[in-house]
This record gives C-alpha cells, structure tokens and sequence, in this order.
C-alpha cells in the first residue's frame, strides 16, 4: 500500500499532538524538517537507520 508522504506527516502529526499535547509550533518544525531532509542529500546516509 502506498500512503502520499504528506498524509502520512498529517496523520503523525494530529496523532502526536492528540497524545502528548506539545506546542503546536514543535510539531509543525520537527515535521517541516523531516519532510525537508527527506528530500535533501543527507537523505541516503539515513537510508539504512529507517528501513
């Protein structure tokens, strides 16, 4: 099954901030900037940790 990476962030999102109520502006940075490393260069070295 193939889920878009951007509904994906959303449900992880909502889920997150449901469960441990943090500020809403850390959750939108850490999801922000996982999406941005994702599609940088750094992204094959974090290949083998994420599969």
């Amino acid at each position: 099954m193939d889920v878009p990476l951007w509904l994906a962030l959303i449900v992880v999102g909502v889920l997150g901030y449901k469960l441990v109520r943090p500020p809403l502006w850390l959750v939108a940075v850490i999801l922000l900037g996982g999406f941005l490393l994702a599609n940088s260069s750094f992204a094959p070295f974090f290949a083998p940790i994420t599969k």
